[in-house]
């Protein structure tokens, strides 16, 4: 087998798994509230931790080094 065969091989496999493990947490109900208390949980820290990095990033790339706000 070579190797870009392989890769494919390999790739369907994955997708396969991927979508068999999703059809069994669509169709289990207390699977599919673990998974949406997750995905729920995972963006509302992920989220706004992002935005708040790439707000302070903005600041510093703005030149506004002197309008920071002094931390106590």
């Amino acid at each position: 087998m070579t190797r870009p065969t392989a890769r494919t091989v390999a790739n369907f496999l994955l997708a396969t798994a991927g979508v068999a493990a999703a059809y069994v947490v669509i169709t289990t109900p207390p699977l599919r509230r673990l998974a949406a208390t997750s995905i729920r949980v995972w963006l509302g820290a992920s989220v706004p931790v992002y935005l708040v990095v790439q707000a302070g990033r903005a600041w510093q790339e703005s030149g506004k080094e002197h309008l920071r706000v002094a931390r106590v």
